[in-house]
């Protein structure tokens, strides 16, 4: 069977299960004064030290983090790091046609600029500019990669020769080609490489601090606080301290499996020479990449939103879905019957009804932030990072006048009406995959609108 496949899979993240893993650092004790206090120790947050190190150096820095760096989303995910910053192209174009090619310009330079940032402090953590993959499992799906290929630069139309000769699967009928705007990582290991680079610039980073109220400029844990002239907010998925920002995302909660590592002759039956992110065209879609050791990572399907916006760690595992991912991963590699998977979890990610990240400030310029990544966000995290520099500090930039940046999502529904919203908008996602691509009068007037729910 099948399943048998899940029998000795643990729970527990790969990326996580690393010895090297760092010895966290102590938690914040009595009272403290910073120039930037922020708060998360996620890619946001590690990003916004980081940068701010390195533009003004002699700001003296504190990071706050309720577990340990890189434990939530940033060493949970899939490690796709893609160049752009609005969750894709035909996103950005739909909403910001007028500046798309300067936020590709803005992406591609974001990714280069985070390739040199791990060259520069030698952050071991595979990074690859692999290029993705994004492959058709239905007829339709080919006239909608075609459009974006006339739309796009730099990407190629695959026939289905030649998709199953990049990877080799019986459910491909093609593929579009992106060689240059897509990078692969070990995500715990780059939010590890991160916050050491911020401690050798001289970050105060305490761990095990959940920030629990936010006064003014001060912050307060249970052990201590941290007086600050600027805030830098960057929970995403976790409730913002800024509460009227907590009905611009929705927590959603994305579940993964990791095989364990393929022999040569598995590999060869897959091919994958060239080591590509591979995602599927449909709109419940599968992501899925080869690891350093040769194993596959296997995500997505189902993004699972609980009522009332609940986080609990007890929704990063679900057997049945789990299951289901594991069907589908033998549906796609009929020719890997036989292998295991080792791990399982999941995780929760920030979504935005516009599907990317959007930015401001509070209390009179003194609070940042920077939220609603909706999965993208390994390497738009650094982008966000610098605009909230930019609008903390009061930098006029290109990226500050951007349309993107001075627009904020259209907010979630209270409850029950978010909920209702949520699932009858995935109901409807699931349902246009099975009828051609067909969308319903619901998805057409979410389009109509720009709303949307993704991950």
């Amino acid at each position: 069977m099948k399943l048998a496949a899940l029998a000795d899979a643990e729970p527990r993240v790969f990326w996580l299960d690393d010895k090297a893993a760092p010895e966290h650092s102590p938690s914040l004790l009595g009272p403290t004064e910073a120039d930037l206090a922020v708060v998360g120790g996620g890619y946001t947050g590690l990003w916004t030290a980081l940068r701010a190190k390195e533009r003004y150096p002699e700001l003296d820095v504190v990071l706050l983090e309720s577990e340990t760096c890189g434990s939530a989303a940033s060493g949970r995910n899939g490690g796709f790091c893609d160049a752009s910053l609005t969750h894709g192209f035909a996103n950005g174009l739909a909403r910001w046609p007028e500046e798309v090619g300067q936020l590709e310009q803005f992406g591609a330079d974001n990714l280069a600029a985070i390739g040199d940032t791990i060259a520069r402090y030698g952050i071991d953590c595979d990074w690859q500019l692999s290029g993705e993959l994004t492959v058709a499992t239905e007829p339709h799906h080919l006239d909608e990669l075609a459009e974006e290929v006339g739309e796009r630069d730099g990407v190629t139309l695959l026939d289905q020769d030649a998709a199953r000769a990049e990877v080799n699967s019986p459910t491909y009928l093609g593929a579009l080609s992106d060689p240059s705007r897509m990078a692969l990582v070990e995500p715990a290991r780059l939010a590890w490489g991160l916050r050491h680079a911020c401690l050798l610039h001289g970050v105060r980073i305490h761990e095990m601090s959940q920030v629990n109220r936010m006064h003014g400029k001060t912050l307060a844990t249970a052990t201590g606080s941290v007086r600050a002239d600027r805030i830098a907010l960057a929970t995403n998925a976790f409730p913002s301290l800024l509460r009227r920002l907590r009905l611009y995302t929705v927590p959603v909660y994305d579940l993964v499996l990791v095989t364990e590592p393929l022999s040569a002759v598995q590999l060869e039956s897959i091919g994958w020479r060239n080591r590509q992110g591979v995602g599927d065209a449909s709109n419940l879609f599968h992501y899925y990449r080869l690891t350093r050791d040769d194993r596959i990572l296997w995500g997505g399907y189902i993004p699972l939103y609980y009522f009332g916006s609940r986080i609990d760690p007890r929704h990063e595992l679900r057997h049945s879905i789990h299951e289901l991912l594991a069907r589908h991963f033998f549906t796609t590699f009929p020719q890997l019957e036989g292998l295991h998977f080792t791990h399982r979890w999941g995780g929760v990610i920030d979504t935005s009804t516009r599907f990317c990240a959007f930015f401001g400030t509070a209390h009179a310029g003194h609070i940042g932030y920077a939220l609603g990544y909706t999965g993208l966000g390994v390497g738009a995290t650094r982008f966000g990072a610098d605009v909230m520099l930019d609008l903390l500090y009061a930098e006029d930039t290109d990226r500050t006048r951007l349309r993107m940046v001075q627009e904020r999502p259209m907010p979630f529904p209270p409850e029950p009406l978010r909920a209702a919203a949520i699932h009858l908008t995935r109901w409807s996602m699931s349902r246009a995959d099975s009828h051609q691509g067909h969308r319903n009068l619901w998805l057409r007037t979410l389009d109509k609108l720009g709303l949307g729910f993704d991950f």
